[in-house]
């Protein structure tokens, strides 16, 4: 605990308030700077704000980017992401910082994964190969992707791959 005590004296009580409101001022300059050492933030991650409750709120966040899907999914299923990621999660966590999320944080979490067919791929048949995984964590969805179950398949974040239509 500090006591300060000054004599009645205005240039005092000015150079008293002129320290108070520097330190504020460096206060929130500091506190600034050091939110602004994260991750910029995509549009998708900025839409991943959308709150989830059923499979029509998944739907529209599909749509954001253009994909049309089967008005139900495929698949609900609960899965548990592993305490650390091995090699498979890093890199599907590279697909999922690359679109804005990031999957570190829900390590050890059980997530909802949304299976949805994907019916307007460019270039694909509508014969259900193509899907749209949305995982979800109390509400929030936190990452996803879009990938073909073929063989020789595919996948990606949800933006569309370059030179698609």
């Amino acid at each position: 605990m500090f006591v300060f005590s000054i004599r009645s004296g205005a240039l005092k009580r000015a150079v008293c308030v002129g320290i108070c409101l520097a330190a504020a001022v460096a206060a929130v300059a500091f506190l600034g700077l050091a939110g602004s050492r994260s991750a910029p933030v995509s549009r998708s991650a900025q839409r991943a704000e959308l709150s989830v409750s059923g499979a029509a709120d998944v739907g529209r966040f599909l749509s954001a980017f253009g994909w049309e899907t089967a008005p139900e999914p495929l698949e609900i299923r609960e899965v548990r992401l592993p305490e650390e990621f091995d090699d498979v999660y890093q890199n599907y966590n590279a697909i999922q910082r690359g679109q804005g999320f990031d999957l570190t944080p829900y390590a050890g979490k059980r997530v909802k994964r949304w299976t949805f067919t994907i019916t307007n791929y460019p270039g694909e048949p509508a014969d259900g190969v193509i899907r749209a995984n949305v995982l979800v964590w109390r509400g929030k969805i936190i990452g996803g992707d879009v990938c073909s179950v073929r063989l020789d398949g595919f996948m990606h974040g949800f933006a569309r791959e370059e030179g698609s239509t």
